[in-house]
């Protein structure tokens, strides 16, 4: 049994030997061994480049289209404002009341819009005055209290808390 058990471990070495002896005997199977894993790994790193440019390619895609389109419903609610304003426009008899009451009416609507956008607007009258939501056009000798909003021009308009247009206004002295 000693015999065998050592017949196993020479038959062992010697396969291991040939192996060697087969690698040492025959480079160009192993070197074309090696060429066909890096033709391999060189095809794989395109195709994972390639990938990577086109999800690159389809982010930026997205991100136009977003763009593009990022005013679309606005777009949508601001058309019933201007259909309104073209219906006023093609009354063939109408009086001064029914102007104003379309003009309400139509003010009310684009009010609505508005409010749906988060789009506020600016009357600071009596505020302190803000140059962040404020333009000066001038300052007035006022009794009030100094540097507070005594009337507003123009308003201005928020855009979800960011200024659109700063409201135009008169400060007190």
């Amino acid at each position: 049994m000693t015999e065998n058990n050592t017949d196993n471990t020479n038959d062992d070495s010697k396969n291991a030997q040939a192996e060697t002896l087969d690698d040492t005997i025959n480079p160009q199977a192993a070197i074309e061994a090696l060429q066909a894993q890096l033709a391999e790994a060189q095809a794989a790193v395109l195709y994972i480049k390639a990938e990577g440019e086109n999800i690159r390619r389809r982010a930026m895609d997205d991100i136009e289209k977003a763009r593009k389109f990022a005013l679309e419903k606005f777009s949508n609610e601001l058309l019933a404002v201007k259909d309104s304003l073209d219906a006023a426009l093609t009354v063939g008899n109408a009086d001064v009341e029914s102007y104003k009451n379309g003009v309400e009416l139509t003010t009310k609507q684009l009010s609505s819009v508005f409010e749906k956008f988060n789009i506020v607007e600016v009357n600071p009258v009596g505020e302190k005055f803000d140059p962040n939501k404020h333009q000066a056009i001038s300052m007035l000798e006022n009794s009030g209290e100094p540097n507070t909003v005594t009337s507003v021009l123009q308003k201005g308009y928020t855009l979800n808390d960011r200024v659109l247009r700063p409201a135009l206004v008169m400060v007190a002295k």
